[in-house]
């Protein structure tokens, strides 16, 4: 957790922390994200979508819940996350659930729209 200090040396120490996701309840990234996905599913570039649809084992105590799952045209499966901002236990998760499931492709979508793919193989970090 990143630790800020005020102006004035003496001041005590804050903590920031993450806010706490809703299940279930899209926030401003993913609400924009979804009407993109809306607009290519009614062009006819993807089949259909989901939001939180599947959770994915990577290990025994550990789960992934990407944030969309996407039929592309051709019926390929994909999982795409959207991240304002990537920390390093999400892209450890992604990373690690693009090597366990080889048959979907993961995409990661920032804020600024750019889109990074996942490949089998690549090793976390």
């Amino acid at each position: 957790m990143p630790r800020v200090r005020d102006a004035d040396e003496g001041a005590k120490v804050r903590f920031r922390t993450r806010a706490r996701h809703v299940a279930g309840k899209m926030n401003k990234l993913e609400a924009r994200y979804a009407l993109s996905l809306s607009a290519q599913q009614g062009h006819g570039s993807i089949r259909w979508w989901a939001y939180e649809a599947i959770t994915l084992k990577l290990a025994p105590d550990t789960r992934y819940t990407p944030d969309f799952v996407v039929i592309t045209r051709e019926g390929e499966i994909q999982f795409h996350e959207t991240k304002g901002r990537w920390l390093d236990d999400a892209l450890v998760k992604i990373k690690v659930a693009a090597n366990l499931f080889p048959w979907a492709e993961f995409r990661a979508i920032d804020s600024k729209g750019a889109v990074r793919v996942f490949e089998p193989g690549e090793v976390p970090r």
